[in-house]
């Protein structure tokens, strides 16, 4: 996936929609810039298949060697998929956020959510907004 065809909640997650079998489905990710403010990735806890999740709600962490970070969920629904090899295989994170590096996949129960995302244009504008 092209970071560019994405959307993005200002707390650094990205979001795929997808329709599968009718139902939107969305790919959960940690964008690039989020990552290198990490650094040093030591950690992560997926969330649970099967979890109820609000929109902007902690559904899972990312640990590293300076802190330990909440990712937020950017949509409302049920967590129907969970990137198993991220345990074993976190530089997944850092070498293909946008690929290999997904998190989660929630079948979407309320698409208010994606109103509150950016497109690629605006999350740079914020990221270079936070880099100064």
């Amino acid at each position: 996936m092209k970071p560019e065809n994405l959307l993005f909640a200002k707390t650094h997650e990205w979001v795929a929609v997808t329709t599968e079998g009718g139902q939107k489905v969305a790919t959960i990710g940690l964008s690039q810039f989020a990552v290198e403010a990490l650094t040093d990735l030591v950690f992560i806890e997926l969330p649970k298949v099967g979890r109820q999740v609000a929109a902007e709600e902690s559904f899972c962490e990312v640990e590293s060697v300076k802190a330990v970070s909440d990712v937020y969920a950017p949509v409302a629904g049920e967590v129907i998929a969970a990137n198993d090899q991220l345990a074993d295989n976190l530089e997944l994170l850092s070498n293909s956020p946008y690929e290999e590096g997904w998190i989660a996949r929630i079948k979407i129960a309320d698409e208010a959510g994606l109103k509150n995302l950016m497109d690629y244009a605006a999350y740079q504008k914020q990221c270079a907004e936070e880099s100064h």
